[in-house]
């Protein structure tokens, strides 16, 4: 029996958000805890995102954690959702996933995604100027990837003899990112994995995804379709609890909308979430997940099988992270049994 088939259908996708008063360093620990919890869990994957100027975030170099939570984790998949390879060169990604293949075999995974993950001063700082484009060099830098991490560029090619070390024979698990049709029907006309962001559009996710399968063209890269989706969830017999993480989240996006990316203040969330106007205008817009674990785990289910993916990635970016690992732990433990 593989790994893949010994774990749950779930990942997880840690933002590695630093809260109110801790430090860069205590975040990263923190981050650590997770993914050693959720790999005891049963989970099959531990992804960090690609973030940038976020005060409230220490994702700015997944490459850097993947290696450092390798090192502290055991068996569980460990990678980027994603690399933003706008922001990279093609070569250089080459080089950093084949020393982490080198270091951790078999357990390494790049998602690339097209978008800068910041803002656009920030993207021009990280790129060559201000005038790429993003949607129309990322064919070509997918393809230059490839390329580095496979059989090379063909004759004629300047790159031609050019090698990405170290030299490995492993490849990572690749998925192409997206939070529009652009990503998944990349990845089906390319026979790519794909990763599809429900927590960004979740009124785009289950078409696209069936899409997708639909639509898959097999190559050597992957000869089935496989599709995962990253749904915001939250679990806890604790109304309570739920109640601050659905806050949480509302104060989050309110403050990306006005441009504030510092750590939330707790006293800001539970302000909020005890407050007799939130709990009036709660509603199920189809966003998130939250509830009870029973509740939460066959509602994932039923979401898996609605878009055809293969694996859910649980997105629970909140406060208190004891908090958010009983959460992860809660969900394996009801997915199983609904399963």
């Amino acid at each position: 029996m593989s790994a893949a088939e010994e774990t749950l259908p779930l990942g997880v996708l840690d933002f590695v958000g630093i809260e109110y008063g801790e430090s860069a360093s205590e975040s990263i620990a923190g981050a650590v805890r997770i993914a050693q919890a959720v790999e005891a869990a049963g989970y099959r994957r531990y992804w960090v995102s690609e973030h940038h100027n976020m005060s409230s975030l220490a994702c700015s170099a997944p490459e850097l954690l993947t290696a450092h939570i390798g090192a502290q984790t055991g068996g569980i998949r460990v990678g980027a959702a994603g690399i933003m390879l706008p922001n990279h060169a093609p070569l250089k990604v080459a080089e950093m996933f084949r020393t982490l293949l080198a270091m951790y075999p078999g357990r390494i995974d790049l998602a690339l995604g097209r978008a800068p993950g910041t803002d656009p001063i920030t993207a021009h700082a990280l790129r060559r100027g201000l005038n790429t484009d993003p949607a129309a060099e990322f064919p070509s830098q997918v393809g230059q990837l490839l390329a580095f991490l496979g059989e090379g560029f063909p004759d004629g090619h300047p790159y031609k003899g050019m090698v990405a070390a170290p030299v490995i024979d492993e490849q990572p698990e690749l998925f192409v990112l997206g939070s529009s049709g652009y990503g998944a029907k990349f990845a089906a006309v390319n026979g790519m994995s794909a990763a599809f962001a429900h927590h960004m559009s979740p009124e785009l996710a289950f078409e696209t995804l069936r899409q997708y399968r639909r639509e898959f063209t097999p190559t050597g890269l992957s000869p089935e379709p496989y599709s995962a989706m990253s749904v915001l969830a939250f679990a806890s017999e604790d109304t309570d609890a739920v109640l601050d993480f659905e806050a949480a989240w509302t104060l989050t996006m309110q403050n990306l909308r006005l441009n504030i990316r510092e750590p939330l203040r707790p006293e800001e969330v539970l302000k909020l979430s005890r407050s007799p106007e939130f709990r009036a205008a709660r509603r199920d817009d189809g966003r998130m997940v939250t509830g009870e674990p029973k509740a939460v785990a066959e509602r994932l289910l039923e979401m898996r099988a609605a878009a055809e993916a293969n694996e859910i990635v649980v997105v629970t970016p909140s406060l208190g992270r004891d908090r958010r690992i009983a959460s992860y732990a809660s969900i394996a433990d009801a997915w199983r049994r609904a399963a």
